[in-house]
Order: C-alpha cells, then sequence, then structure tokens
C-alpha cells in the first residue's frame, strides 16, 4: 500500500510529502493564516505524515492570486492531490478551513478520485450555518483588534506591518466566506467527526449540530481548550486523529 516514492513539491504544501508512512492527514487552517498555523505540530500523527495544506496569497505564496472562493481553492487543491492519493487519507479543518476541506472532498468525489477516510472539522458551524461567523460583520477597527489579541494570545507583541499583512489576508479569506453559499446539505461520501472545543465562547456545540445532515455518520467530540488551541495539537486531539483516521 505504501511501497513506492512519492515525492511531488508543490506549492500547496510546506514540504515534500514524503513516501514511508501508511497514510497522510491534510490540514487546512483557519481564516487569514497559512500553513505556519500547523508549525507546532509534528510531522507525524501515528502511522500518518501530517502534511500542512498551504493556499495561496499568504506566507510563503504571498504573490500568488488569491483564490477567491473556496471552489475555485478546491479545484486547485483537488489538482495538487492527484498524486498523493496513494494510501489512506483524512483531512482536518478548523475554523472556516473546514469549509474548504469539505469542498474539497465534493470535488474529488465529483472527479472519481479517492475520497478520505474521514473530514474532521474543527470549530465551525455546517456549511448552510457558515453566514453566521461574527468576524464577518466586524470593522476594519474590530478585525485589527481581534488580530492584536490572537497575536499576543501567541505570545506575540503585534507589530503594525505585521498587523497590516495580516489583515490583507483576512479580508480576502473573508470576501471568499461572504460569497460563500450552500443553503442545503450535500453529504460527503466518509464519515465526518466534528470537534467541538469547550473553551470556545463563539461555536458551541449548539452551532455544530448542522454537520449531522452531512455524512451518513457523524461523530461529535468535546475537547478541553479554546478556538486556537488546535495550533498547540494537544494529546487529546492527536488522539481523535489517530483513531479515526
Amino acid at each position: 500500500m505504501t511501497s513506492g516514492s512519492t515525492t511531488v513539491a508543490s506549492p500547496w504544501f510546506v514540504r515534500p510529502p514524503a513516501a514511508g508512512h501508511a497514510a497522510r492527514i491534510f490540514g487546512f487552517p483557519f481564516a487569514g493564516s497559512g500553513a505556519s498555523a500547523f508549525s507546532a505540530w509534528p510531522a507525524a500523527l501515528g502511522d500518518a505524515e501530517f502534511c500542512p495544506v498551504q493556499f495561496p496569497g499568504r506566507e510563503n505564496r504571498l504573490a500568488h492570486p488569491h483564490h477567491g472562493t473556496y471552489e475555485n481553492l478546491a479545484a486547485g487543491l483537488a489538482d495538487a492531490l492527484r498524486p498523493l492519493l496513494d494510501r489512506p487519507y483524512a483531512f482536518f479543518g478548523h475554523c472556516a478551513g473546514a469549509l474548504p476541506a469539505y469542498e474539497t472532498v465534493l470535488r474529488l468525489a465529483g472527479l472519481g478520485l479517492p475520497t478520505p477516510e474521514c473530514l474532521f472539522v474543527s470549530g465551525q458551524p455546517a456549511p448552510h450555518d457558515a453566514a453566521g461567523d461574527r468576524m464577518l460583520a466586524m470593522t476594519e477597527a474590530e478585525l485589527r483588534a481581534e488580530v492584536e489579541a490572537f497575536l499576543r494570545g501567541r505570545g506575540i507583541e503585534p507589530r503594525p506591518d505585521m498587523v497590516d499583512l495580516g489583515l490583507m489576508v483576512l479580508a480576502r479569506d473573508h470576501a471568499a466566506a461572504a460569497a460563500y453559499r450552500r443553503t442545503e446539505p450535500v453529504p460527503v461520501p466518509c464519515p465526518v467527526v466534528v470537534l467541538h472545543w469547550r473553551d470556545d465562547p463563539d461555536v458551541g456545540l449548539d452551532r455544530l449540530q448542522g454537520w449531522r445532515r452531512y455524512a451518513d455518520s457523524v461523530e461529535f467530540v468535546s475537547l478541553d481548550g479554546g478556538h486556537y488551541d488546535f495550533m498547540d495539537a494537544p494529546d487529546e486531539l492527536r488522539n481523535v486523529l489517530t483513531r479515526r483516521r
């Protein structure tokens, strides 16, 4: 199942996926961020290589045109994923990153390509409930305060140029989120595991229930921590990912 060497240089991945792992888990970052959101994660989770996805228009892909819509993102990523679907895999998407992860599953299924063993969605309401994201209604000043608070929460003193760059990426991501509309659920052909963070004040367990309509098998798991604690790859999260991968 894992024989052969698969080394693909692609801007969609911050490092070439390696051979030798039985499976892969692809990580989708949240709005305004990039693959560095997973910088504290290990390179492997159990027998699965962890592969952070890098969206265009940020970090080392800042010069690449923004995807514009989640559908465009899914189309581009599906092509990049083709050579990497030679073994079992899963998607993990946090917050708004869960939505392009979901759309990519649909895109792969539509192309007749192998689909994930599991779709993990973390701290994100279902696609037909996504328009209720409070950040989409924030003013620039409110978003600036949000970005600064996030950076301080990660132990980083925010510099104005750093915040300006973050706001630029966030604005483009929010435009894509605002344009996204799924009025009716379209189920995916794989189990969905919905991750709820107990200390997340914005996305309670009740706001996640819409995912029940997106797969034949939908499991809800509550984890200790707040909205951004996934960035530290806590053991409880790792155990869920390796158990259900």
